[in-house]
């Protein structure tokens, strides 16, 4: 597909979903002209996610959703094919996008998803998974489940009694019932390849990491920080781990020590996971006058709020909307033609979005 290529419907209502959680508003003449489509298509697509419960329609454009809106009455509907349950450890960072894809997704197809919200503990993970199943309205399950640990999570999840997919998962290592897991993730080994070689490109010879450990995303960003580093003849040894979000506990202190160690080893960049810690280190790093990106460039990772930092934030943007739809494609294939058909694992690339942290503006 070219870049002027009109997208599928559920393709571009899920980026206008995205576009819309990324700048609480839209209008329609710049999403036809981003998306290569008519006007009219695109109050046609803003009419259809308002139906859904997913925007309001304001004139010439749409908002999030408030509880002041007035829902349209909606047509008497046949009944969902399925029901998928969704379990997601945040309902408020990341996951989002990925829930507006998965419900554009699951409208197309006719099926309903049963939303749950949970949190980086498999404790309260296997409860609300347990709420699900044990209810007996679901035929599926997406799930992003806290696999860190030796705690038997991927074998007693792969023992459920209904089909699963995982989202933004896969089992750490081969257990008796993971085989036959399957799961659609974005590729983040690739995301910090490519954050490596845009900085690389720019001249820096010298580059660090800061990894957020509560996440799940920071051990596959150190899985391929090494062979990314090894591929351009850079040092990986400067990793550094601990948030230095602003409301992290002695965010100040660690921001101070890696600048330090960053001086000592002539380090000119840094990738930082996620979008938080990267603003609180431009925060600081305003403060002590270094210059960003001139004395010191930064990439984020997520791309949740890199835009709203000073200097707006390049960040590597994982795909998350495409995540929850093709997440619900794979369950409902699965539903529809049984154990025969093979497992699937998907792993999607993501994009590297270039703003002012990590390229000086020319003059």
């Amino acid at each position: 597909m070219t870049p002027t290529d009109p997208l599928f419907a559920v393709q571009r209502r899920e980026r206008v979903l995205a576009e819309l959680r990324r700048q609480g508003s839209v209008r329609v003449r710049e999403l036809a002209v981003l998306l290569h489509v008519s006007e009219l298509t695109i109050r046609r697509d803003l009419a259809a996610l308002a139906n859904q419960g997913l925007l309001t329609k304001v004139h010439g454009g749409a908002t999030l959703p408030t509880r002041l809106a007035a829902a349209p009455p909606r047509p008497r509907a046949a009944p969902p094919r399925f029901t998928i349950g969704m379990v997601v450890p945040s309902l408020d960072f990341y996951w989002p996008q990925v829930i507006a894809g998965a419900r554009a997704a699951a409208a197309a197809l006719g099926v309903s998803i049963q939303l749950r919200g949970s949190s980086y503990d498999a404790a309260e993970d296997r409860r609300q998974i347990v709420r699900l199943v044990e209810a007996g309205q679901v035929q599926g399950l997406l799930l992003a489940p806290s696999l860190s640990g030796d705690d038997g999570m991927a074998d007693w999840i792969g023992d459920l009694s209904i089909p699963v997919v995982l989202v933004e998962r896969m089992p750490g290592s081969f257990t008796q019932a993971s085989h036959a897991f399957e799961w659609v993730r974005s590729d983040h080994e690739l995301g910090v390849e490519l954050a490596v070689r845009h900085l690389h490109h720019h001249g820096h010879r010298r580059i660090g990491l800061v990894l957020t450990d509560a996440s799940p995303t920071s051990a596959q960003l150190e899985r391929g920080w090494g062979p990314a580093c090894a591929g351009l003849g850079i040092d990986p040894k400067l990793v550094f781990h601990g948030s230095v979000r602003l409301d992290a506990p002695r965010h100040r202190e660690l921001i101070a020590a890696i600048l330090r160690a960053c001086g000592r080893a002539g380090a000119t960049a840094l990738v930082v996971h996620s979008d938080p810690d990267a603003m609180s280190i431009a925060q600081f790093c305003a403060e002590r006058g270094v210059t960003v990106p001139g004395d010191l460039a930064l990439v984020s990772y997520d791309d949740e709020v890199a835009h709203l930092a000073q200097p707006e934030l390049t960040a590597v943007r994982p795909p998350k909307g495409h995540l929850g739809r093709v997440a619900v494609e794979l369950i409902v294939s699965r539903l529809l033609e049984g154990p025969r058909r093979p497992s699937q694992r998907i792993s999607v690339a993501p994009d590297l979005v270039i703003r002012d942290s990590s390229v000086p503006r020319p003059g």
